[in-house]
């Protein structure tokens, strides 16, 4: 399949310049956007595996970095940032906007870790952008009493050897109030290292953003932007 693919900047209220990599084959059919979990960036191997797997299956991706070189720096010794759900949240809306008004497709997220959260806060914030969420290894729980409001149909992939995970997801799964579904990898542990796990969330991603990342009758349609 033919794929374009660029790195971009985002400039985001206010001011605040963040870089991404974007991704769209021949023909998509939606978009998903990526957000990473603390401690890494749009260069994620893992989450780079499963773009390329949503890019065969026909969807345009977006990884983006949620923080600016200068604040990653000053993460590695603070920390201060991977847990400021809000501030990520903020962001990710910022680029699923542009995203829909460059490509004029359904926007689905793909979360990772504390990227997990912020997916759905922005989903339940910005019900008539977000079409889908797939959460990897992540922590819903921080998206905390938001989780009630989301409306996109959201996917949660968890290992099952990462016990202390699992169980957070489990909680946040009881939260939720929309069309749901928790799926547990035999033996996984919280990075999917093991043999093959990695390829099952790719499979599962592209599976529900394929059900998903389609337009709805009624739904909110705005004509997209010029590139």
């Amino acid at each position: 399949m033919d794929v374009s693919e660029r790195e971009i900047q985002l400039v985001l209220p206010p001011g605040v310049r963040l870089g991404g990599s974007l991704a769209v084959p021949e023909g998509a059919r939606g978009a998903v956007l990526f957000a990473h979990g603390s401690g890494s960036s749009r260069f994620s191997p893992r989450n780079r595996f499963v773009a390329q797997a949503l890019q065969q299956a026909g969807f345009a991706t977006l990884l983006m970095d949620l923080l600016t070189p200068h604040e990653e720096e000053a993460e590695r010794f603070t920390r201060h940032l991977r847990f400021d759900i809000e501030l990520l949240a903020d962001r990710l809306a910022g680029a699923a906007e542009w995203l829909w008004e460059t490509q004029g497709l359904p926007v689905g997220l793909f979360g990772a870790s504390t990227g997990a959260a912020a997916a759905l806060v922005t989903a339940a914030r910005q019900p008539d952008l977000i079409f889908a969420v797939v959460s990897r290894g992540g922590r819903p729980d921080l998206a905390g009493e938001l989780l009630s409001q989301v409306r996109a149909p959201t996917l949660l992939i968890v290992g099952g050897a990462d016990e202390v995970v699992l169980e957070l997801n489990r909680q946040a799964f009881a939260m939720l109030r929309t069309e749901k579904k928790l799926e547990i990898i035999p033996g996984a542990t919280h990075l999917f290292e093991e043999p093959g796990a990695l390829e099952v969330v790719a499979a599962l991603a592209a599976r529900w953003f394929a059900e998903h990342l389609v337009p709805r009758p009624g739904r909110w349609n705005p004509e997209p932007a010029a590139p």
